[in-house]
């Protein structure tokens, strides 16, 4: 079942086109990775599911029925552009936020409570939000965000930022909450995250989508089937290309040499393997896996 799905949506500004004909499905209980460059149109899209502005033509499907103003209160948005009440205190801004989305005031401040205490903001409640640095007013809008447990979180560039260790906070409460059933839309521009996070992305280039689908397919698709190789051999002799791979790079090493092969799409690793066999005592070979960083170069190129 889909908690999303986009169909075909189209979304002009003037004569600008912001999105010519998307269509995305966000399964459910998933991390959905939406990519593209700056400019793409990602943003227009979030702005459209969130019902910020409506499209031209296209629909959009929330639990497959046509999205509804009352479904906002099952989803939770932290948008790119950060946005806290300087003056208010941050516990009094946080729960705001919170009576917003239907909690009472006393659910609210116990939950609310619970979640300075595991993020380490629980002496800052009655501080002024202008007292706070950036990494902690973004601790205090993803609380506000996740707080009501939405069924779908759409975090926009959620880890712009933070230091390594509190990424890793993020990260956590991100898997923990796909694994309690909530779908969540990730945007952001790091593919490590993307790798780490998604189990399928949609990626969106000047206006229109170029790819979608689960990571692993998109990697075999549009990554080099690319080996490395380590053996040990007693001439320098180097590895010649042939009908089953080619060399993209040899190097002798301490203890023997490494080359990195790019297998025809045709050849199994058997195949492979029988003919290196014949020649080389083979120290390991193991499938080399593409990076998004360089499918996404790749593509938007």
């Amino acid at each position: 079942m889909n908690v999303i799905s986009c169909n075909n949506v189209v979304k002009r500004f003037n004569q600008f086109t912001a999105l010519d004909g998307v269509s995305i499905n966000v399964p459910q209980g998933t991390v959905f990775g939406l990519l593209g460059p700056n400019g793409a149109g990602k943003t227009t899209l979030i702005r459209i599911i969130t019902q910020i502005t409506i499209p031209d033509s296209g629909e959009v499907l929330f639990h497959e029925k046509p999205i509804l103003p009352s479904d906002i209160a099952y989803i939770g948005y932290l948008p790119e552009e950060r946005g806290l009440y300087k003056k208010m205190k941050v516990g009094e801004q946080a729960v705001y936020l919170a009576r917003l989305k239907g909690m009472s005031n006393a659910q609210a401040v116990k939950e609310l409570k619970e979640w300075f205490v595991k993020f380490g903001i629980q002496g800052w409640w009655n501080k002024k939000v202008e007292e706070l640095s950036k990494g902690m007013a973004q601790k205090v809008q993803f609380i506000t965000t996740v707080l009501h447990k939405p069924s779908l979180l759409i975090l926009d560039e959620p880890f712009s930022g933070f230091d390594p260790v509190n990424v890793q906070l993020i990260r956590n409460e991100i898997l923990k909450m796909r694994d309690n059933g909530a779908s969540i839309i990730l945007s952001t521009h790091n593919m490590e995250s993307v790798e780490e996070l998604c189990d399928n992305i949609a990626l969106i280039n000047k206006s229109k989508l170029i790819v979608s689908g689960g990571l692993d397919e998109i990697r075999r698709n549009y990554g080099k089937n690319e080996v490395e190789l380590i053996y040990r051999s007693s001439d320098a002799k180097d590895l010649l290309s042939n009908g089953l791979y080619s060399v993209v790079s040899q190097e002798k090493q301490k203890e023997g040499h490494r080359a990195v092969l790019e297998v025809s799409k045709d050849a199994t690793s058997s195949q492979v393997l029988s003919e290196l066999i014949k020649e080389l005592d083979i120290v390991s070979y193991r499938e080399l896996i593409p990076r998004m960083n360089d499918i996404f170069i790749k593509l938007v190129s």
